[in-house]
């Protein structure tokens, strides 16, 4: 079997495009991917079981969440299982690429996952809100059901985008352009709207007031890319069907 440094380089050539990716992404969750898929690949793991051990550090990271009494502890303790659950959703795919063993079936799962991901952890934030929080007012429970209606509306939405694209796309010539590099300043404006700076607010989990804000304001620049990418994705599509 090939060393860990053969792997990684291996790896290095079997990434996805920068292009749309924020920097944490970039620099961040991918790379920490690339280890867990060299790992993944050298304990003979499969994609597929990569996936699952993404979901059993997010999954038990958001029963924290629900079921603890908030405290610097548990913030530490969630943030880190979130964001390795992160990364070792970086490395399926990863390890996927390497190994030539992805698929639908893998596809599926890993979407699968990142649904109830997306569900479970407002769902886990509003059951900390009610059992453990001095809220100000009880509107402050509707706050958590409004990002999960925007982080469900706008998965949903982009993987239609994406499936639309590709199906309306089978029927017209292939336009060779060069791909555009990665641009800078979109990677930084993403920043906010990436999942795993979004892992990081619960660093503030021990401060109630603080989490309050930090999981207010992320909401609201989510609602605010969910309306600019709503508007990007319908254009694109209806120029799709113009030709």
């Amino acid at each position: 079997m090939e060393s860990t440094s053969t792997v990684l380089r291996q790896l290095r050539g079997a990434q996805k495009p920068a292009k749309g990716v924020s920097l944490y992404s970039r620099y961040v969750n991918r790379p920490a991917g690339r280890i867990f898929a060299a790992g993944a690949y050298r304990l003979g793991m499969t994609p597929n079981q990569v996936t699952l051990l993404s979901a059993v550090f997010t999954f038990t990271a958001l029963a924290g969440v629900a079921l603890v009494r908030p405290g610097p502890r548990l913030a530490v303790l969630v943030c880190l299982s979130l964001v390795v659950g992160f990364a070792l959703d970086s490395a399926d795919g990863q390890l996927a690429r390497l190994t030539g063993r992805g698929g639908p079936d893998g596809e599926w799962l890993d979407h699968v996952v990142d649904c109830a991901k997306m569900i479970l952890v407002h769902t886990a934030v509003l059951v900390s809100f009610h059992r453990w929080f001095a809220l100000p007012g009880d509107g402050w429970l509707l706050l958590p059901l409004g990002f999960l209606f925007v982080a469900v509306l706008t998965f949903c939405a982009g993987l239609l985008r994406e499936q639309l694209g590709k199906a309306a796309a089978r029927g017209l010539p292939p336009r060779p352009t060069a791909p555009a590099p990665p641009s800078a300043l979109r990677a930084v404006a993403l920043l906010p709207a990436d999942y795993g700076v979004f892992c990081l607010v619960f660093l503030l989990l021990g401060d109630e007031t603080a989490f309050r804000t930090g999981y207010a304001v992320l909401a609201a620049v989510h609602a605010l890319f969910l309306a600019l990418f709503l508007g990007k994705w319908f254009r694109e599509l209806k120029a799709l069907r113009a030709h």
